[in-house]
């Protein structure tokens, strides 16, 4: 039996060097994964009322953290939290 390798989606994606997220930014991600499960880029583009460049930025970055992966399914990247993106934004209070 042959095992598939996943693809990597953003391996050849790289980011700004001087690239710097804003929290309140990456919780609204966060949150809106953790809230929704998987989600389309574009569907949590739409979720999250941030523009698609801007937050395929946020995802490259959140996914060098290893705070969430993207994922092909059905021609559609999908992203998800990881282990440690949950314990992350658990972290982060409703308050």
């Amino acid at each position: 039996m042959q095992s598939k390798k996943k693809p990597n989606v953003s391996k050849d994606k790289k980011i700004q060097p001087d690239f710097k997220p804003t929290t309140k930014t990456m919780v609204r991600i966060l949150r809106t994964i953790e809230e929704s499960g998987e989600e389309a880029k574009t569907a949590l583009s739409i979720n999250t009322h941030l523009n698609y460049s801007r937050l395929a930025r946020h995802i490259l970055w959140l996914e060098e953290k290893g705070l969430v992966e993207s994922k092909i399914d059905k021609s559609k990247i999908k992203v998800a939290l990881t282990k440690k993106g949950k314990a992350f934004i658990s972290t982060f209070s409703d308050a």
